[in-house]
């Protein structure tokens, strides 16, 4: 029966596993001095490490002997822009949001004061993150940045993040049981990483904590400190929605690319609805945004657009927290309908960046997300190629980009 017993428990736990397990414990245990140093006491470290495993099923992960497994998961790089801010959920999150400042009118009035950021963009990032708290994270978080800091393929960043979730816990901001994550370990209402807790975090309820897990003023204070500190300009509109004359040059989607508002109008584009921006908004430097290409809805970005999106680096993330945080204050939905049915998926828009990359025509990251970037170079291909110019990646342009030349 031993024998037995120990047969089974080798079938179990193959030996690549359990030697990879033993690795990721020395690897957990080396990382005590980092931990030391940021404050964390010798009991924390060793009561919350005791029995840490990694989660191998993880996104974003580079494992010896295994493909990388990428971030192919996100929505926000996977979806047509009509199927990620999606109008019925939009207009729920908006009611939702509007009762929501009603309930909170105190704190939201605080924060505007403090931190000159709208209560409705607070609001609206609150919303897309959680649903206003009713879409838990279902992640162990230590465990979540712990394998990233081993197995990611952002090893260095997550080290800290790992020490700094560890101090979290040693201060009692909130219990082990409930600081619950994303698949990048981002925690709470508003989702921060444990740096930006640290970075951003603010204590408005008066209680002495900064609790972003369970208090809705803390978590939207915090947001908006996070927005403020990342240089959010009061007063200063995130995004026009434009009609693009016919003869519009979608190359020039670009963040390089920044003309006054009013440039813009002079060149044709019209704001949708008679919307008539006054002499101070013409002045204000923006970019152009058509996240479809030529087909959807076009936008004249502004500085205020760039802020939100290093909140998360996605397009259709900043339309959709720009775009509800207009309908939480009254807005109409996009006057222009998005058209795309499909999205390249994330291996495809690689392939894409490579060849575009070989041919001279994009110098960014080869990440597998159609941003500006990657539309912009793709339609200069176009126009290079004599292929219509939409800047939209779809398998017609790769198959053209894959032609033997």
């Amino acid at each position: 029966m031993l024998a037995l017993g120990l047969l089974f428990a080798t079938s179990a736990f193959p030996a690549p596993a359990r030697a990879a397990d033993a690795a990721f414990g020395q690897f957990v245990a080396s990382l005590w001095p980092e931990a030391e140093a940021a404050g964390v006491s010798r009991e924390t470290f060793d009561r919350e490490t005791r029995g840490l495993e990694p989660d191998y099923k993880l996104p974003d992960l580079a494992l010896p002997g295994r493909p990388e497994t990428g971030a192919a998961a996100q929505p926000e790089f996977v979806r047509t822009p009509a199927d990620y801010v999606k109008e019925a959920t939009i207009a729920r999150l908006a009611r939702d949001g509007q009762r929501l400042a009603r309930e909170h009118r105190a704190a939201l009035d605080r924060i505007e004061a403090r931190f000159g950021v709208p209560a409705t963009m607070v609001l609206a990032i609150w919303g897309r993150e959680t649903d206003y708290g009713h879409a838990a994270d279902r992640l162990d978080a230590l465990r979540v940045v712990a394998t990233q800091a081993y197995a990611g393929r952002r090893k260095d960043q997550y080290r800290a993040e790992f020490v700094l979730a560890l101090k979290i816990l040693g201060e009692g901001a909130v219990t082990r049981k409930e600081f619950r994550s994303s698949w990048a370990g981002a925690t709470g209402l508003t989702q921060f990483l444990p740096s930006e807790y640290y970075a951003h975090g603010v204590d408005l309820d008066g209680d002495g904590r900064v609790d972003i897990w369970h208090s809705v003023p803390d978590a939207l204070a915090s947001a908006a400190k996070q927005l403020a500190d990342k240089g959010w300009q009061p007063g200063v509109r995130w995004a026009w929605e434009v009609r693009a004359p016919g003869n519009a040059d979608c190359t020039l989607g670009i963040p390089e690319v920044r003309k006054p508002i009013g440039a813009w109008l002079g060149a044709g584009f019209t704001p949708v609805r008679g919307r008539t921006p006054s002499p101070a908004e013409r002045a204000e430097p923006a970019s152009l945004l058509q996240p479809e290409g030529v087909y959807g809805p076009s936008f004249l970005t502004t500085r205020n657009y760039f802020v939100i999106k290093e909140y998360n680096f996605s397009d259709l993330y900043v339309l959709f927290v720009g775009h509800l945080a207009d309908r939480i204050a009254g807005a109409e939905p996009f006057a222009t309908p998005w058209s795309a049915s499909a999205q390249l998926r994330t291996a495809s828009v690689e392939a894409m960046q490579r060849h575009l990359t070989r041919l001279g025509f994009y110098k960014d990251r080869i990440d597998g997300k159609a941003g500006m970037l990657t539309r912009a170079a793709l339609g200069a291909y176009q126009k290079s190629a004599g292929l219509k110019v939409d800047c939209w990646p779809s398998e017609a342009v790769l198959q053209s980009l894959s032609a033997p030349r």
